[in-house]
């Protein structure tokens, strides 16, 4: 047991080395960045971009009631120009901030599906690997992640915020720049305290904690606690941030329209591939290193069913799913300004209910019964397909996006169980990774043309896909981003997984998987329908001794075998 903390704590002593270098970078930068010369000092002024970190974003003399700025007890042209432009720019960080909280509320969908899939002997063990991925991953985001994913994104713009994420690792291939890491932004620290910014690291550190949850049910019912901590920090400080920047940040793959006139480059409007290809690739070789759960396939190779022990909770988390959903995807405009936001929570709203139909359907026909769990599973992929798209595509298109993605998720859940023997207790590689995978396609498939125009810097040019006459350049751009995401995220945590395996291990042992993993790992079971033993007893010895009467309090010095149900006052 010892060898076994000591090399815990050679990996945390890795992750504090990894979180001080972040620090001693980010003081570095702060240090370069001041060393710089500076502008002259300047009141905020909401009609013009900032030229300096602000903390909440107002101008010199605004006020936050509803009643008008005034300059010297006057009411201008130019007090009503500025409140105006602030109006707008409140506004969108509110929108952002609602989206956010959406997404972050999520957190309890997947908690409940998850559990309500797993068995009831694991049920705290499921709900604690949900719980705490929350912690884990905002603190891991904190210190490295959201500077290297979001660390070169540049000015943003909805928020008139400064350009203060300006730090980017790039090189030169084809003659062209190739933008793979950002570096600034570390412990959200020195002039990173702006607003723009901050508002921004809340929005991002929702989504990928929302990415980072997904192999907690395709690894669950045998996955050591300690070694789900390891993960979630990887998955926060490094596997999730670095493809995260090259679609969102800035990165060469949002850069394919611009360097090789491929569309307007890979696009993800609210993360099919950036989010939920991540968390199921991730899932998928999660699944594969840790190896299936004890009794789900026969010496033949066939697979038995292991039911979940609550429906109503699959049920309800799904619902909590797709409302928060509204948030993921609509909340991606980034701005409540934008209208197109209408159209992405319709679009989205459609694919859910689309998805839902198909994949009943689809089980009624085939296997004679609409199973509720699939119907589920069915309108989780029509959401997951959807989020890519969802801005670039007709009610119409998403209808047919997410009737797609509720058949093909039923198709890959039985090839990955019967073809690949990949144990997936929730189905979460297909939901996530299947049909995050589809979704991106679909951009380079359904993009009708009225809506991106300048999309990732390529000027006067909207996303159009096949269907609508755009040719294969936006698709090709998809399936470039998709193959990668497949390449780098498989890899990379392909192999932490078998590191953590060597070094640590990442599965319970046979006696605590049977046993059931929330006293074995947990020490508190996740129902309790009995007393303990020990109160069991005591209950037992009231009755010999008292009686099944109302209990009283009684004097110590009463001898009780002798005052037998009698009350005492």
């Amino acid at each position: 047991m010892l060898h076994r903390y000591r090399r815990m704590l050679v990996f945390f002593t890795a992750f504090a080395s990894l979180t001080l270098a972040s620090w001693a970078t980010s003081s570095l930068v702060h240090a370069q960045d001041a060393a710089a010369p500076a502008a002259a000092a300047a009141a905020p002024d909401p009609t013009k971009p900032a030229a300096g970190p602000e903390a909440t974003g107002n101008y010199t003399g605004a006020v936050t009631t509803g009643a008008l700025t005034k300059d010297k007890d006057k009411v201008t042209q130019e007090t009503i120009i500025q409140d105006t432009a602030l109006l707008k720019i409140s506004l969108n960080m509110v929108w952002l901030m609602v989206g956010g909280f959406l997404v972050m509320f999520m957190q309890t969908g997947f908690a409940l599906l998850e559990t309500g899939l797993c068995r009831a002997k694991n049920a705290a063990h499921t709900m604690a690997m949900n719980f705490g991925i929350y912690g884990i991953g905002v603190l891991g985001f904190w210190a490295c992640g959201y500077a290297f994913q979001m660390g070169g994104v540049g000015a943003l713009a909805q928020y008139n915020g400064p350009d203060i994420l300006h730090n980017m690792v790039e090189f030169t291939l084809f003659g062209h720049p190739f933008k793979v890491l950002g570096y600034k932004g570390f412990f959200l620290s020195g002039d990173a305290i702006d607003m723009s910014v901050l508002g921004m690291f809340l929005f991002q550190m929702v989504f990928m904690d929302t990415a980072a949850t997904i192999p907690t049910g395709a690894m669950a019912e045998r996955w050591r606690f300690s070694a789900f901590v390891m993960y979630g920090l990887f998955m926060s400080m490094i596997l999730y941030p670095v493809f995260a920047c090259w679609v969102w940040g800035g990165g060469w793959l949002s850069q394919l329209g611009v360097n090789f006139g491929l569309g307007n480059g890979h696009m993800a409007f609210a993360g099919s591939s950036v989010v939920h290809m991540t968390g199921g690739i991730t899932a998928l070789a999660g699944a594969i290193v840790l190896g299936p759960r004890i009794g789900k396939y026969n010496k033949d190779g066939s697979a038995n069913a292991i039911p979940g022990h609550n429906i109503p909770f699959v049920v309800v988390g799904t619902l909590i799913l797709a409302f928060g959903w509204f948030g993921f995807n609509a909340g991606s405009t980034l701005a409540g300004t934008d209208g197109r936001l209408a159209s992405v929570a319709t679009c989205t709203m459609l694919a859910s209910a689309a998805g839902c139909c198909s994949a009943l359907l689809y089980m009624w026909a085939v296997f004679g019964k609409p199973d509720p769990t699939m119907g589920c599973n069915g309108l989780l992929a029509g959401l997951v397909a959807i989020t890519a798209p969802c801005a670039f595509v007709s009610p119409t298109g998403a209808v047919i996006i997410g009737a797609c993605a509720g058949v093909l998720v039923v198709w890959s859940v039985l090839f990955v169980e019967r073809v690949l023997k990949v144990d997936d207790p929730v189905g979460a590689v297909s939901v996530h990774g299947t049909c995050g995978a589809w979704g991106c396609l679909c951009i380079g498939l359904f993009a009708d043309g009225k809506y991106g125009a300048g999309w990732n810097g390529v000027a006067d040019k909207t996303p159009l896909g096949l269907f609508y006459g755009g040719g294969f350049q936006q698709l090709a751009a998809e399936a470039i981003g998709v193959t990668t995401n497949l390449v780098w995220v498989f890899s990379a945590a392909f192999i932490f997984f078998k590191i953590v395996d060597v070094v640590w291990g990442n599965r319970v042992t046979a006696k605590d998987e049977i046993a059931g993993l929330d006293i074995t790992e947990m020490g508190t079971p996740g129902y309790v329908n009995d007393d303990p033993v020990i109160v069991q007893n005591a209950a037992q010895d009231h009755l010999t001794t008292f009686g099944p009467g109302v209990p009283l309090k009684r004097r110590a010095s009463i001898n009780a075998s002798e005052k037998k149900n009698v009350p005492v006052s």
